[in-house]
């Protein structure tokens, strides 16, 4: 059963490039409502549609999507390291059924996650009690060249949600990551030698090699406040507008984007919103959909613009009187 779908933006930055009191407390709020809403729901199931920043995935093998059996937290950028409450008989009878439905994904029983994953679910489980129902992760490339279309990744979502309107669970759909922004990320084409082979060998880099790139994040955050890097710009209006659409029920939204316009327009990590087409798509299987709550804010400090929507399936709301 679909009873709804929570989109978050994420940031490593968060803990450690503060943002003013004002705007954290902003963001906070919004967290928040949304866990609100997340409690509400009651949901025994989640899937989490999410990216991964050349961490869980690398040249050695690179999907377009994957679903894990079995998943670990890699728990880089403070998230919480160890394995994830995989409900494993879930995702293969997901697998099946999105390849049935025409659409090719791949499967790992030994998927490992980074903070795309888990900032969203850590941050309604610090505002739930701490609880977290066993989740299905699912991976859209949105970091590496080359990535599936958009258009795809709402068929993947759309497969995902013909899956959950059979099965018993409340099922909860999150979708991780974006909007505008333009963060420093590991490039195959530009990479030093050393690194272009890290890429391909694939598997977890080092706790020192992890330590050095995320110092380099760090400072690239604050030098994006000071206006003192090549960085894209934040771009408000282009989030709104397509978080206005993802409101609207607008799915199709994203089907003939060009990628490079897209980068021009919100940045490298503004790819990161197929994890939130896909989400939505999942949802608008069940019908029709109402939002909860929602929050936008441009966060510099955080090189990101942060939004967060929280939804509920038309069927679901009505069931819960809500």
């Amino acid at each position: 059963m679909i009873i709804g779908s929570i989109c978050m933006s994420h940031s490593p930055l968060m803990d450690r490039n503060r943002a003013g009191a004002e705007t954290e407390g902003r963001f906070k709020a919004a967290v928040q409502e949304a866990a609100r809403a997340f409690d509400a729901m009651q949901p025994n199931l989640i899937v989490a549609f999410y990216p991964d920043h050349m961490n869980g995935f690398q040249y050695n093998i690179l999907p377009p999507f994957c679903i894990g059996a079995r998943a670990r937290s890699l728990g880089d950028y403070g998230s919480v390291p160890g394995e994830l409450p995989v409900d494993e008989e879930a995702a293969l009878s997901l697998t099946a059924s999105v390849l049935e439905q025409g659409v090719d994904v791949a499967l790992s029983f030994d998927m490992l996650v980074d903070h795309g994953a888990t900032q969203p679910l850590e941050l309604l489980a610090s505002e739930s009690g701490g609880r977290m129902p066993p989740v299905l992760p699912v991976f859209i490339n949105c970091a590496a060249g080359p990535r599936p279309p958009f258009r795809r990744a709402r068929a993947l979502g759309e497969a995902v949600g013909e899956w959950a309107k059979g099965r018993p669970e409340r099922i909860l759909f999150i979708g991780s990551g974006g909007l505008s922004h333009d963060p420093p990320l590991p490039n195959i084409a530009t990479a030093s030698p050393e690194t272009k082979e890290r890429m391909i060998a694939g598997g977890a880099t080092s706790f020192t090699d992890r330590i050095v790139r995320q110092s380099n994040v760090f400072r690239a955050g604050v030098a994006f406040k000071g206006g003192k890097t090549g960085l894209r710009d934040l771009n408000p209006e282009w989030d709104r507008r397509f978080m206005a659409a993802m409101a609207n029920g607008e799915t199709k939204i994203a089907d003939d984007w060009i990628e490079s316009e897209v980068i021009d327009a919100g940045g490298g990590g503004a790819n990161e919103v197929r994890c939130w087409v896909a989400a939505m798509a999942a949802l608008s299987r069940g019908g029709s959909y109402r939002v909860a709550s929602e929050f936008y804010e441009p966060v510099p400090e955080w090189i990101t613009g942060m939004g967060l929507m929280s939804a509920w399936s038309q069927t679901a709301s009505t069931e819960q009187g809500n």
